[in-house]
């Protein structure tokens, strides 16, 4: 008997929780340490951008709506299945140049990274929130709220903990999200769409493509639905391109210097309201 070939994976995008193919047909070539080929995946284009941008804008209002705890409750889900695919995720970061043992680190501390957000979920609000002292008869409360659809930039050196790190904390505080995953290293953010498809993640709240960086990110930038843009990449040109186009819709530009467990990384993507009530009313 001849020996069996494998069936390679298709990477495809995730736009409004189902697994298109970039609507342009394009795909690029990924390749392990060794050169060798592992993989195709989808080069999405700006208008696979576009289309991600409305179902992600259709869906935030209902997932805002949501409850701290009960999405806490969602993102500790997420957790469990990362924890139950744990050895696909670990193969796909070896097969993109990581070791056995740092791909077991890297997605052990992707479990706990979700499983620590989850636990903000129902806290954070009385972390942030306020009552502040004023001169006139009034009570004046600030409580933060989501700051609506954030368009992120993955880090290109960890494919799976960068991109969770960023992602978590956003999606918690009720933001919906559109991603854009490492260039060189996509797998596992493909992959994490998967556990996203199958969770209780409502369509549409995350949003994954994959391609050219320097192709999409003037139209990630400029796009005048997008709230906030989380660059995590350091090219200091790319950054001066973002705050020169975020500056046409007044979009907030954040660019973490790296993922990790803190409850202003929650802050990061929420506004801050504040409403007067008069006393006696």
């Amino acid at each position: 008997m001849s020996e069996r070939v494998s069936v390679l994976k298709t990477y495809k995008l995730y736009i409004g929780g189902e697994f298109p193919r970039s609507e342009s047909g394009r795909t690029y070539a990924l390749a392990d340490a060794r050169g060798r080929h592992i993989a195709n995946v989808s080069q999405a284009s700006r208008k696979d951008f576009r289309n991600a941008v409305v179902a992600a804008r259709a869906a935030q209002p209902k997932w805002a709506g949501k409850s701290g705890y009960n999405r806490g409750q969602i993102l500790y889900r997420i957790g469990e299945m990362v924890e139950g695919r744990r050895d696909q995720f670990v193969a796909e970061l070896k097969q993109q140049g990581s070791s056995v043992a740092d791909a077991r680190k890297e997605v052990d501390a992707t479990i706990d990274r979700l499983i620590y957000f989850a636990g903000w979920a129902d806290k954070y609000q009385q972390l942030f929130s306020t009552v502040n002292p004023v001169a006139s008869p009034h009570f004046v409360f600030s409580v933060p709220e989501p700051t609506g659809l954030v368009a992120l930039i993955a880090p290109e050196d960890s494919g799976l903990l960068g991109f969770v790190s960023l992602l978590s904390p956003i999606i918690l505080g009720g933001n919906v999200v559109v991603a854009l995953a490492s260039e060189t290293k996509p797998l596992s953010a493909i992959t994490f769409a998967e556990v996203l498809a199958t969770s209780d993640v409502p369509p549409s709240v995350v949003n994954i493509l994959t391609g050219s960086r320097k192709e999409l990110l003037g139209q990630i930038a400029g796009h005048m639905d997008v709230n906030a843009i989380v660059y995590a990449v350091g090219d200091a040109a790319e950054r001066k391109l973002i705050q020169e186009q975020a500056a046409l819709n007044l979009k907030r530009v954040l660019f973490p210097k790296a993922g990790g467990e803190s409850p202003y990384a929650i802050l990061d993507a929420q506004e801050i309201k504040t409403t007067w009530h008069p006393v006696g009313l």
